[in-house]
C-alpha cells in the first residue's frame, strides 16, 4: 500500500482510532501501576511502559491470528490479571533510599507490560483487521497511537491522586478483564458451550457474568490481603 494513496491513510486513521478505543484499560494499568513512584520517577514509569507496551502490540499484532487459537493461553493470562489487579490494592513499603525507588520503577513498567500483553490478546484481532496485513500501515499506526496512550495515562493519574477510590475500579475492571478472557480460551470451548446450553444463556452473556464474578474474586482478594496486612503490622 503508497504512502501517497488515500486507502493507506484511511486505514492508518483506523488504526490509531481503534487503538484509541481499546486502550483505556491500558491505561488504567499504567496509571495505578505508577501511581505508587515518586512523583520525578511516574512521567519515566508511564512513558517506558507506554513505549514497551505498544512495541509488544505490534510484535502481538503480527501473530495474532496463531496466537489466539494457542489452548490455554487465555486461562494463563486471566490469572496474570487477577494477580496484578489484587497487587495494585496493596501498598508497597515506604523503605528509604534510591534501591528502593529504583525498584519500585521496574516493578511498575514490569507490571504495565504484563498487563497490557495480557490485555491485548483480544484487541490486537481489530488492530491487525484495520492494517490488513501491511506491517508499515501497523507500526507507523500504533506508533503514533504512543503519546496519546501516554497522555491518557498520565491525565488518570491525577485524577486517582485526588480520588483514591477509581484504584478499586480499576483493579475491578482487570478483575472483569479476566473474567471475560478465561470463557474465551479455545480449551474451555466445549465446557463454555455445554454451560451455555444448561443455562441457556448465551456466549456473551455468560462472558458478562464471569467478568462480574472476576471483578469481585479481585475486590474480595484485595480486601482480604489488605486486612491480613493490617492485622500483621499491628501484632
Amino acid at each position: 500500500m503508497e504512502l501517497t494513496s488515500a486507502a493507506f491513510w484511511i486505514a492508518l486513521l483506523q488504526i490509531i482510532w481503534v487503538n484509541i478505543l481499546l486502550s483505556g484499560d491500558n491505561a488504567v494499568v499504567i496509571a495505578l501501576a505508577a501511581r505508587s513512584l515518586p512523583p520525578s520517577q511516574q512521567k519515566k514509569a508511564i512513558t517506558i511502559g507506554s513505549v514497551a507496551a505498544i512495541v509488544m502490540r505490534i510484535l502481538l499484532t503480527l501473530v495474532a491470528a496463531k496466537l489466539l487459537l494457542l489452548p490455554w493461553l487465555k486461562l494463563v493470562g486471566a490469572l496474570l490479571l487477577v494477580y496484578i489487579g489484587v497487587t495494585l490494592l496493596l501498598p508497597e513499603g515506604e523503605d528509604d533510599g534510591d534501591g528502593k525507588q529504583h525498584g519500585s520503577l521496574l516493578s511498575a513498567i514490569r507490571t504495565i507490560m504484563i498487563a497490557d500483553l495480557v490485555m491485548s490478546l483480544d484487541n490486537v484481532v481489530a488492530v491487525a483487521a484495520a492494517a490488513m496485513g501491511d506491517t508499515t500501515l501497523l507500526v507507523v499506526g500504533l506508533a503514533i497511537s504512543i503519546p496519546l496512550v501516554i497522555f491518557g495515562s498520565t491525565l488518570l493519574l491525577k485524577v486517582i491522586e485526588r480520588f483514591p477510590l477509581i484504584v478499586w475500579i480499576g483493579a475491578a475492571l482487570l478483575g472483569f478483564i479476566a473474567g471475560e478472557l478465561l470463557v474465551g480460551d479455545p480449551a474451555l470451548h466445549d465446557s463454555v458451550i455445554s454451560v451455555d446450553m444448561a443455562l441457556g444463556w448465551t456466549e456473551h452473556q455468560l462472558a458478562l457474568v464471569a467478568g462480574a464474578i472476576g471483578a469481585l474474586l479481585v475486590l474480595a482478594l484485595g480486601k482480604f490481603f489488605l486486612a491480613r496486612r493490617q492485622t500483621l503490622t499491628q501484632a
